[in-house]
């Protein structure tokens, strides 16, 4: 993201990082790449908001939404959302130790189930967080105690099913607030990396039509070719506005803004439905040579497809636009707007 201010060096350093560690050839079969998880903790990546007395390097969203951008501008698929900001965040709010081991969060429901849940067949630990009697309980629990059901999404990430017998572990208790701090915090850091996707799918179809010439001139000249191009433009620059503005409002209020939710809200519906113009209307401009494996358009795509569905799908955001929308009524529309 753009919005806010990162040091300079350190946002170059993180884009060197991941550029170095491109993949190149995207595979279906995404693993917990340990050799840049190695570099990243040698950099303090992993834990990058995390304490710096607990190991952590003590930053803020501002510099996690950097290298959450950072990492999908060049279509790298690591769990740093779900390791730093997630669990390790969930782990602080129980009182937990994070220690280094590689972990992602899972949310079980009562009978101690859980549908794809991002990297849990490759963490050394799972912070789980389930209900009881009306409160919540976390417990960090090494993977040998969950039946995991191997699973990826469409950019070819592990998403797995998940059971456990919850009577089994210790929980430390947490308040309800928590859990609805933390879907929401998994659905914004989602859109920021939604967002960078966006932003580079953009990017190449601009390179891609200006340098392909038919019929002697560059396909940027075609006034069809020049409406989808802008379309494709203004869908990911108000997904883009509408996650900055939501990140700015969740740094300034601490997570505490009652407005936060439709901040959010809104910002997962614009990028969930650019996602789907950007991903039409760049394979209609790059032709057959943007389906195919040696060009790097379908790496963004896919992930486009994945992420815009994940921690709250398109429809779940724009129930929650609308309700919000509907209970301000017609004279508070316009406030919960601006």
């Amino acid at each position: 993201m753009t919005g806010m201010a990162v040091d300079r060096d350190l946002a170059d350093m993180m884009n060197t990082v991941f550029a170095d560690h491109s993949p190149g050839s995207f595979t279906t079969s995404a693993t917990w790449d340990d050799a840049l998880w190695a570099k990243l903790g040698e950099l303090g990546l992993t834990r990058l908001t995390g304490e710096e007395s607990g190991g952590g390097s003590g930053a803020g969203w501002p510099e996690a939404a950097a290298l959450l951008s950072a990492a999908a501008s060049h279509a790298v698929r690591v769990p740093l959302a779900e390791h730093d900001l997630l669990a390790g965040w969930l782990l602080a709010q129980a009182g937990l130790p994070a220690g280094d081991q590689r972990r992602t969060v899972c949310v079980l429901d009562e009978g101690g189930r859980a549908t794809a849940v991002p990297w849990t067949s490759s963490a050394e630990r799972i912070v789980a967080v389930w209900p009881v009697a009306g409160a919540y309980r976390v417990a960090d629990v090494e993977p040998g105690r969950f039946e995991i059901t191997p699973g990826r999404n469409l950019a070819g990430e592990p998403r797995d099913d998940v059971r456990a017998d919850v009577s089994a572990l210790d929980g430390i208790p947490v308040g309800a607030g928590v859990i609805e701090s933390l879907n929401l915090r998994a659905a914004l850091a989602r859109g920021i990396a939604l967002c960078a996707v966006l932003d580079r799918i953009v990017e190449l179809s601009v390179k891609h039509v200006t340098e392909r010439h038919q019929f002697g001139r560059p396909l940027a000249k075609f006034q069809a070719v020049q409406h989808e191009i802008a379309d494709m433009a203004a869908k990911a620059a108000l997904a883009r506005a509408a996650t900055e503005a939501a990140l700015a409002e969740a740094v300034r209020t601490d997570w505490s803004s009652p407005a936060l939710t439709f901040r959010i809200a809104a910002a997962r519906s614009c990028a969930g439905h650019a996602a789907s113009v950007l991903v039409r209307n760049a394979h209609q401009v790059h032709g057959a040579i943007g389906t195919t494996l040696e060009h790097e358009l379908h790496q963004f795509t896919l992930l486009a497809l994945a992420w815009r569905s994940e921690y709250g799908s398109v429809r779940h955001w724009d129930g929650v636009v609308a309700a919000a929308a509907a209970e301000a009524g017609a004279d508070g529309l316009w406030s919960l707007i601006v």
